[in-house]
Formats: C-alpha cells, structure tokens, sequence
C-alpha cells in the first residue's frame, strides 16, 4: 500500500508539472494519475471500496464548506431566485425531458430510464466551485448563476436518495418515507441553527483564547466534519451539512480564519477524489460502447446546456447565460455514486450502468478545457456584439483602501491619520483581545492570521493603495511578507520593523519602505541631547 501511495504521488506530479506547461488545470492531472495507477496495478476494483469512496468524497464535502463559509443566511436570501427557482426547473425540466427520451423514443425500460435521468440531472460541484474559485469568477454573475443551480442540486440529493431507496424497497409506503425526510430536515437543520446561535460563538472563544493553532484547526475539523456526519446518519448527503455549517460559522468573526484553515484539507482529498474518477475509465467498455458513448456525452451536452440557458437567460444577458450553461454542461460526481448505488440494488443493468459512467466521466474530464475557454467559446458565439464588463457579485469589493496588518499602537495610530485624510483602512490581527477592543472602538478590523493567502485575500489586496505590516514577531513577519509579496507589488507594502537585522532579512525579498523602530529612536534622542547641549 506504501509503494502505491508513493507512486502515485510520483505520477501525479510529474503529470500536473507536464500539464502546467500548458496552462491546464491539475484536475486533469489527477484524473489521468488515477487512469495511470488502475492499469499499472489493476486497481479498478479498488474504487468499490467503500473506505476509500468514503475519503474521496469528504473532498467534496470540504469544498461545500468553504463555499458555506462565503454565504451568511442573508446572502442565501439574496440568491433564492437562483436556487430555488432555477435551480429547482434546471432539475425538474432535464429528469422529464431524459426520462422521455430514453423510455419513449429509444424504448429504454421505465425504471432504468428515471433513474439515468436524476443521474443526467446533476452536475460536478466539485470541479466546477474549485475552479471558479482559482479564478475568482465565483463572484462574478455567471459563477453565482451556476452556484445558485449546484446548490439546489445538492438539496435534490435529499430526495434522489429516498427516490432510489424506495424503488430499491418496495414494501415501505412513500408516504412514510417523505414524512421522515421532512422531520429529519426540521430536526437537522434546528440542531445545526442552535448550535451556530447559541453554542458557535462562545466555543470559539474559548479555541481562540489558548491561542493555539492545532486546537483552532481541530475545532474546524471537528465542525465540518461533525455536521456532515450528522447530516449522513439522519438521512441526508455529507455535503449538505458541511454546507450548513460553513454557513452558521460565516456569521462570526471566524469564517475567514477558518477557510484559510481547511483549504489545504479540501485540496487534499479532492485530489483523492479525482483520482478514484480516473480509476473509474474503463477503455474495454469505451471501445465496446464507443457509438453510443459519444452519442449519449453530445447529446446530454447539449440539452443540457439549452435548459440552463433558457432559464437564466429569463433574467440575464447573452453573455452571462452562455457562460453559466457551458459551465454546467457536464454530469456530476455524486451521478457516479448514483450509479453505483442502482447497480448493487439490482436496478440498473451493466450495459446501460458501465456507458453511463464512463460518460460521466468523459463528461468530468471535458469541463476543465471547457471552462477554461469560457470567454473565448462566448466570443466567438456573439461574433459582432459589444462587450459589456461583467461586473462582481460581491457588492462589497473595496479598492483604494489601506491595509493595516496588526493592530497596535502603531497600527492604531496608522488607521487614525488615514480617517484624518478621508481615506478608509482594513485592519487584519489575530489576536482576540485587540479584536475585541477595536470592534468596541468602531473599528473596521477582520480576525485571521495573516500569513495565510486566503485570509489576506479577504482583504482584497490587489486592489489596495498601501499595506502596513506592522507585526512584532520577526518570524511571523517573514511569514506574513512571503504571502504578500505574491498578491501585492513591493512598491505598495510598507513595513514597520524593530532593528537593523530585521530589515536586512526584509530587503533580500526585494521590500524597500521598510521602518527601522530603532533609527528612529535614536535619531530622535540624538537630536534632543544635541538641543539640550546647544541650551
């Protein structure tokens, strides 16, 4: 199993090293390592293991959490037009349109053509949030429009699973099956809402105020994964109570901390997760199904991007419906699952389950390229039609700010003289006590650490006037200055440093405002002992 591991790490590498050669996403890699893997050690089967599918699929489950964390419960509010009426017709119009096609026109049988159908339905939240979050269009209004749709599609997992289990059991009513969904909902959604109200904040505090980060990372750990398994044990998808709580904690002080946290987790196991897809290619059954393989991937390409497009196109331009609609094109991970389910219930035949995936997957493997070519697919598309600036999702986007990293004395007194300009600053610390303080102030200050990109990324840098670091601990400081310097110019980052030394270290990353607290001092105290000789 040890040589497996390091072997594919092995290949994975020197495949995304290959790839990034030519600007393609490392999801492709991971998907041709998982390809590479399964034929060089006949590990097909391994993708059966229930363990194996259990850890693939807490990937997706730590990206539904991460996304959670940038919507509040008002932001959700704002987008249910997306979700819940879009959403709920794109899921609607595309299971009735399949389910009759395959069981009127090509004959296919009544329960396997439904069934395919809630499969088609679905869409890949897992590549397409990981990539609209690497290039920021998730703010932008085709990435809401399409977060707004995967989201729904999530919800519907609730239902799909019921759907499947009862065909699967026969004896049990629908009745008594949709009255345990809706008590189950109320009573996980109640637990999760209490607990983010009364309990989330004061837990925190307590994490925080050890002022250790192994606890503040285990605690999100334990959240994240707490809720997706108290959402799996009363019925529903780990995905869906992930989502959830990465929403309760949006409303703390916490959210961007605990993004920065999880993000090299997510990453992680997302690459487990496209590697088991990969693993999923079979070429046997692609060359013994070819014509239909094709087929199938053109066809259900293109109806499904007809129905996303006509429904979004209801509210939005040309451009931002074409860019939604190939953005969801493809067929989803949790299908594979789907699949998988109905073919040990007996309820999907191999021929018709074995094409359906490696559909699946061609379609998954499709949507790095597609995405990556939006803009131009939709130039070429509205050839002659003016461009009009898509504009950010995200209404608060500040630009022409001052960044001030550490709150101190020094920072205080950096943000007071901003205000006295009529500028306006951001204050970053992680310290919970000058958090606190300055909140009670009226202070414009976020919690995090610094020296995580994500935490910084908060602060929207790019768009800063200046950035102050003004951070007592050396170490930390070169930490937080690395990070900078990859989203920042150096002509824009000022650093307040205590001795000489500092700023040498400080100056061989190419810094050049550096304050030197020291020289300062002993100009200033040179300067009064020289007016006190000449008195």
């Amino acid at each position: 199993m040890l040589s497996i591991i390091v072997i594919t790490l092995f290949v994975s590498l020197m495949i995304n090293i290959m790839l990034k050669r030519y600007a393609l996403p490392t999801i492709i890699g991971y998907i041709l390592t998982g390809t590479v893997i399964a034929y060089a050690f006949g590990l097909h089967q391994a993708v059966n293991n229930h363990t194996l599918q259990e850890i693939a699929e807490f990937g997706v489950v730590f990206l539904m959490f991460t996304i959670g964390l940038e919507f509040s419960l008002e932001h959700l509010k704002r987008m249910r037009y997306e979700v819940f009426v879009t959403g709920t017709l794109q899921i609607i119009i595309t299971t009735v349109v399949v389910y009759g096609i395959g069981h009127f026109i090509l004959g296919i049988e009544e329960q396997i053509a439904f069934i395919c159908a809630l499969a088609v339905t679905l869409s890949s939240t897992a590549i397409v949030l990981k990539t609209f979050n690497e290039t920021g269009e998730i703010n932008r209004r085709h990435g809401q429009r399409a977060l707004g749709i995967l989201i729904m599609q999530d919800i519907a997992v609730i239902p799909i699973l019921l759907i499947i289990g009862f065909m699967s059991n026969s004896d049990r009513e629908i009745g008594a099956l949709l009255v345990h969904m809706f008590f189950s909902a109320i009573a996980l959604l109640g637990i999760l809402w209490l607990s983010g109200k009364y309990l989330l904040e004061p837990f925190f505090e307590q994490i925080v105020k050890t002022n250790s980060d192994e606890l503040f990372v285990g605690t999100i750990l334990f959240l994240a994964i707490g809720a997706s398994y108290l959402a799996h044990t009363m019925g529903f998808s780990y995905s869906l109570g992930a989502f959830v709580a990465g929403m309760l904690i949006a409303e703390t002080k916490y959210k961007h901390q605990a993004e920065a946290d999880l993000v090299p987790f997510r990453d992680l196991l997302l690459g487990v997760f496209f590697i088991t897809v990969g693993m999923q290619i079979k070429f046997d059954v692609i060359f013994s199904y070819i014509h239909i393989v094709v087929l199938l991937l053109a066809g259900i390409m293109a109806l499904k991007f007809a129905i996303i497009y006509l429904l979004v196109r209801v509210r939005e331009s040309r451009r931002i419906s074409l860019k939604a609609a190939f953005s969801l094109v493809q067929i989803g991970e949790f299908s594979l699952a789907l699949l998988e389910l109905s073919r040990s219930y007996g309820l999907v035949p191999s021929p018709y389950g074995q094409a359906m995936i490696v559909t699946v997957v061609l379609s998954m493997i499709l949507t790095p390229f597609i995405l990556k070519k939006l803009p131009a697919i939709c130039d070429l598309i509205l050839q002659g039609e003016e461009q009009i600036p898509e504009p950010k999702a995200d209404e608060e986007a500040l630009s022409g700010h001052t960044i001030i990293i550490g709150f101190g004395e020094f920072g205080q007194s950096v943000a007071q003289e901003t205000l006295e300009r009529g500028g306006f600053y951001l204050a970053l610390d992680n310290n919970i006590e000058i958090f606190h303080r300055a909140q009670k102030q009226g202070a414009n200050i976020i919690f995090g650490n610094a020296a995580k990109k994500e935490v910084l990324l908060s602060t929207y840098p790019q768009h800063a006037k200046n950035v102050i670091v003004a951070i007592d601990n050396p170490k930390k400081l070169l930490h937080v200055c690395y990070a900078l310097l990859e989203l920042v110019n150096h002509e824009h980052i000022i650093v307040k440093v205590h001795s000489k030394k500092e700023r040498d270290d400080l100056i061989h990353l190419g810094l050049t405002h550096i304050i030197v607290e020291n020289e300062i001092s002993s100009h200033e105290a040179s300067a009064i002992m020289r007016d006190t000789s000449l008195a």
